[in-house]
């Protein structure tokens, strides 16, 4: 007998913990329902799209890379959120009766990137400002989503005017600043306030220090007073640059949260429910930790 399902595509996809997460989910909540991770080359994504929009079980999917930009052509529409960063990674149908089949991309990294953030977000400051590095695929859904909450966004890349042509692109009214990569490496002799009332952060948005990668080189003396330090990767949670910053004090934040949050609002598209988390995803990252 068939059951709804919803599933993630990329290439590669088999380091993908979207399963795992989707999965635990749906065993909790007890639902008749599946999660899979479909590996789907850049060749084989329109015929994957044409057959998933005739499937009345398919239910969506996430978009993982390189696919995150690629889909767009393929979509009948896009939410204005994805429109906003220029990249997709989730997929819903609209079936209604006696049309076709609608696709609907939109981007729940945003989300999922802001959520533990928000009770930051929500007191108020003189000013916020945010130290992106990385010029890749999600840092699309990090400037977009720092750029709507009023932060001003230094934005480090190995090609500074990729950097600048990203940020105005995703957000061209901002008063944001683009600078190499290597700037964040070498010490600063900058003399900084004691920064009150002010909301200040270090994101790592590259794979540097994910597991096979060499770790972001970064100095400690770019950091201002009471900075949060928030790291995209996911393998390991705990990357040398959250560790050394956590040593110093500093409050972290690790990419399980980011991926975590995403997952959620997405889980809710596919399934119409949202996920259980009232324990704050202890149980899960435990699951995805082992």
């Amino acid at each position: 007998m068939s059951q709804p399902y919803a599933e993630v595509i990329g290439d590669p996809i088999a380091q993908s913990k979207s399963p795992a997460i989707h999965g635990y989910w749906l065993g909790k909540l007890g639902m008749e329902a599946d999660y899979r991770a479909a590996h789907v080359t850049a060749g084989g994504l329109a015929d994957y799209l044409a057959s998933r929009r005739e499937d009345p079980d398919w239910r969506g999917c996430n978009v993982t890379m390189p696919h995150k930009q690629a889909v767009i052509p393929l979509l009948d529409r896009l939410e204005i959120g994805a429109e906003m960063v220029g990249a997709v990674n989730t997929i819903v149908p609209r079936r209604r009766a006696g049309k076709p089949t609608m696709l609907i991309g939109s981007n729940t990294d945003v989300a999922g990137f802001i959520e533990p953030l928000q009770p930051l977000l929500a007191r108020p400051h003189l000013f916020r400002m945010a130290r992106v590095l990385g010029t890749g695929g999600a840092a699309r859904a990090i400037i977009a989503g720092l750029a709507e909450h009023g932060l001003t966004i230094v934005l480090a890349g190995r090609d500074p005017a990729k950097a600048s042509a990203l940020l105005e692109e995703i957000d061209p009214e901002g008063e944001h600043h683009a600078v190499d990569l290597a700037h964040f490496a070498d010490p600063t002799d900058f003399a900084f306030d004691d920064r009150q009332g002010c909301l200040d952060l270090v994101v790592n948005a590259s794979p540097l220090g994910m597991v096979g990668q060499p770790p972001l080189a970064y100095d400690f003396s770019h950091t201002p007073p009471g900075a949060v330090f928030y790291d995209i990767v996911t393998a390991p949670p705990e990357t040398p640059l959250l560790a050394e910053a956590r040593a110093r004090g500093f409050a972290t934040i690790d990419g399980l949260a980011m991926l975590i949050g995403q997952a959620a609002v997405a889980f809710e598209r596919f399934f119409g429910v949202p996920p259980p988390r009232d324990d704050g995803d202890a149980e899960l990252r435990a699951l995805l930790t082992r």
